[in-house]
């Protein structure tokens, strides 16, 4: 694990009026800047699709971290990576052929990522995720910002993270959901790489300074 924790800041909880603003206000700070796509099928919320991805990637030079919660992403994720995404992270319970799609993202020239949302049991996936490089614990139930951080999941991250230590998996641990300056020292401990942060970010005076506030936070407390 690094020793330097990732922070994703998620631009669900930005102004969506002025995207290229909010990304250039994390930029040089931000490690990746994480889009939620919702397609009002597979969570009830909708927000944005491809083509607001393409264009923040014109505007921004930090790596953007899509996570899919569409219906079908066996269909759509390809596209997401060869707009030039960093990370497409697709929800186990939604693909059909989940190594497949791992394979076709990351042919695209994308890392592919794998969510598993906090009634999901990991075990079952063990093998798929050998064909993965993120996995993302969801600590809320997917579809809307600001939720409360769900504790118990971090089982399923200390699982990962032990497996990555024996050489089991390749991956980066990434968490999703209710991550602020308290949470993140419980997901750090467990064993987390990547922190998602919204509105802990997105709701501060100088997101800036917030990213960095969380990032000292974590280094803290990883092990």
């Amino acid at each position: 694990m690094s020793n330097k924790p990732l922070i994703a800041p998620s631009i669900l909880s930005a102004d969506f009026a002025r995207l290229a603003d909010e990304a250039a206000a994390v930029h040089g700070r931000a490690d990746w800047l994480h889009v939620d796509v919702m397609d009002a099928h597979f969570v009830p919320n909708l927000t944005l699709g491809l083509p607001v991805v393409q264009s923040l990637l014109a505007t921004t030079d930090i790596p953007v971290d899509c996570h899919l919660m569409i219906e079908n992403p066996d269909r759509w994720a390809v596209g997401y990576a060869e707009a030039g995404s960093c990370n497409v992270t697709v929800h186990v319970e939604a693909a059909h052929d989940p190594v497949m799609l791992a394979k076709n993202v990351r042919a695209a020239g994308a890392k592919a990522g794998l969510a598993i949302k906090p009634g999901t049991p990991l075990e079952p996936y063990l093998d798929v995720l050998k064909h993965y490089d993120t996995l993302l614990v969801m600590s809320v139930e997917p579809g809307f910002g600001g939720q409360k951080f769900i504790a118990e999941v971090l089982d399923k991250v200390r699982t990962a993270r032990r497996l990555v230590d024996t050489g089991h998996l390749n991956l980066v641990v990434e968490i999703d959901g209710g991550i602020n300056g308290d949470t993140i020292e419980q997901a750090a401990e467990a064993g987390v790489d990547c922190f998602v942060a919204g509105s802990a970010i997105y709701a501060a005076d100088d997101p800036a300074r917030a990213v960095e506030g969380l990032r000292r936070r974590a280094r803290a407390s990883m092990r």
